[in-house]
């Protein structure tokens, strides 16, 4: 497979670049060094808060382009290149919905917190590792800053409990089971397919020269955006069928094992 040709890199982050302990590897930022010096792209893509990201990745934050809560924001150091926050109506709406499935544990994710009306043990053990900065609240009149997504956790299967309750506000917004235990809830451009596009046409860069990782349904509009689209061996079936590729599992480095490929097909 020739991987010579291409100039932007899109990698998810859960399920995906981090192991199953939430980590990046030290393999991961010894290629990316190298990577840097072909003046390739690189965008991490994720469910995650823009904060929580910026943690994963500390170490490159400044060289790379973020795109958070699904695509709803995007930054390239201080500049935002995509703001996508919901509209109040929907947020009320999905508010009200949700207080009729007791199952659903809803997340309010503005920019730099998060805000949940949950008290559920099990989601606040969670939020520890991917909203550190969250409040709890009694109502969604008690946030003042644009939401761009609502997290929804079931303890069992979101796919199961909470998608055939929610699947039919599709067609007006996004709604991604992002996750084993979430659905996620954004308007239509809040997605990270969008994201790509944008980043794809803002630096002149083609389907065709364009590589993305993937393991979930939220990363399914992104994997149409580029032909190295990769699946990875712990994906989704959906994803599976959608990607043109596959690669390892994340415990097992397989974006890493294909960042290799692409070096040396650039190095050769």
């Amino acid at each position: 497979m020739d991987l010579s040709n291409v100039k932007l890199i899109v990698t998810d982050l859960d399920g995906t670049l981090l192991n199953s302990n939430h980590e990046v590897s030290d393999l991961f930022f010894e290629l990316f060094n190298k990577i840097k010096k072909h003046n390739i792209l690189f965008t991490a893509a994720s469910g995650r808060p823009l904060y929580s990201m910026k943690d994963k990745l500390a170490k490159i934050e400044n060289d790379i382009i973020i795109v958070a809560e699904n695509g709803g924001l995007a930054v390239k150091k201080d500049k935002t290149l995509l703001s996508t926050a919901m509209e109040t109506s929907n947020l009320f709406m999905i508010d009200k919905l949700l207080k009729t499935l007791p199952e659903a544990h809803p997340v309010f994710c503005t920019k730099d917190q998060a805000f949940t009306t949950s008290s559920n043990p099990e989601l606040l053990k969670l939020l520890a590792e991917f909203y550190k900065n969250y409040d709890a609240i009694n109502s969604v009149n008690d946030i003042n800053e644009p939401v761009y997504k609502v997290a929804i956790y079931h303890e069992v299967s979101s796919e199961q409990f909470l998608y055939p309750h929610l699947k039919h506000l599709e067609g007006n917004l996004k709604v991604k089971v992002s996750a084993n235990h979430w659905v996620d809830i954004s308007e239509m451009k809040a997605n990270k397919g969008h994201a790509v596009a944008l980043i794809q046409k803002e630096y002149n860069i083609s389907y065709e020269e364009t590589l993305v990782f993937g393991d979930y349904n939220n990363d399914l509009e992104m994997l149409k955006r580029a032909h190295f689209s990769y699946a990875m061996e712990n994906a989704h079936p959906q994803v599976k069928k959608t990607a043109n590729f596959s690669t390892k599992s994340n415990d097992n480095f397989g974006v890493e094992s294909i960042l290799r490929k692409l070096l040396y097909s650039k190095e050769k």
